[in-house]
């Protein structure tokens, strides 16, 4: 309506259409109503219309052309988040695994065609955007300070949500789960103010089945932080788990390992966010 507007009025401009009376005040009444209806309540609605134009015009512009294997990886991503947030939002049916006497506490249930998965739930002290800036802003530098994790490598980034990585696991105590590796697919993402780290296997030219290590499988799998509603100085920290370690394991074994496995995780974290100086982090 409003390029039409400005094209009545224009026309007015000529001397031979200036003298068309009715046209004079077609275009004075439509300009007049044009004004009223972007003004609406205050002065910000107009503005906030011409940005959201000005923004959808330069993602236009901006938007770069991905590869067939780049949207694919985009679309897997995606497919993890959006499952593991339907997994998530579904209260009922969940088994306590582990509660550890600081209130940490895991739970599992059974679900069709994915078969267990395990849920951690804890509170941690440090703000969210903090806890963002470690667990993605310095993936690489888990195995620092995860005694679970020997290496996390990005082999690739595709736009500002999407990373490939490759994950080499420890053995564990006793050697009873040997090395595992892990090729992931991982979307990060902000819904107001929940930050979500969901991803699931996939396959990455640059890393074929490495000597030494079982190629496990995971996912969905997602880590969710938000505020905590008390505190919000505090983060509650969700993280859902769901692994196909490969092998001739027993059920038993592997259930025991994954739920301690988050326990320890969330131990490890708090250990390094209180040791560690995290300055100003990255906004997710």
């Amino acid at each position: 309506m409003l390029p039409a507007t400005f094209k009545l009025c224009a026309g007015i401009s000529y001397g031979h259409m200036r003298n068309m009376t009715g046209l004079r005040k077609t275009a004075i009444v439509a300009l007049s109503h044009e004004m009223k209806r972007l003004s609406g309540p205050g002065p910000t609605c107009w503005v906030s219309q011409v940005r959201r134009r000005s923004s959808l015009l330069s993602n236009r512009i901006e938007e770069a052309p991905y590869s067939e294997a780049e949207i694919s990886y985009m679309k897997q991503g995606q497919e993890a988040l959006h499952k593991s947030i339907s997994i998530l939002s579904e209260p009922n049916d969940w088994k306590t695994e582990i509660v550890a006497d600081n209130g940490d506490k895991v739970l599992s249930k059974m679900l069709p065609d994915i078969g267990k998965v395990f849920k951690l739930e804890v509170v941690l002290d440090q703000q969210l955007d903090s806890l963002y800036g470690e667990l993605v802003g310095r993936m690489e530098q888990m195995g620092e300070w995860n005694p679970n994790v020997k290496q996390v490598k990005i082999l690739q980034r595709i736009g500002p949500d999407i990373l490939v990585t490759h994950e080499m696991a420890a053995e564990t105590p006793g050697n009873v789960v040997g090395p595992r590796d892990f090729v992931s697919v991982r979307c990060a993402k902000r819904r107001g103010s929940t930050c979500f780290l969901a991803g699931m296997s996939t396959h990455h030219p640059d890393m074929p089945e490495q000597k030494g290590f079982v190629r496990a499988e995971n996912g969905p799998t997602c880590i969710v932080m938000r505020p905590c509603a008390e505190d919000p100085s505090k983060t509650t920290f969700t993280w859902l788990l769901s692994i196909d370690l490969k092998g001739w394991i027993p059920k038993a074994v592997v259930n025991q390992v994954l739920s301690q496995t988050q326990i320890n995780f969330a131990q490890h974290l708090r250990q390094r966010m209180a040791s560690s100086d995290m300055g100003a982090a990255p906004a997710c």
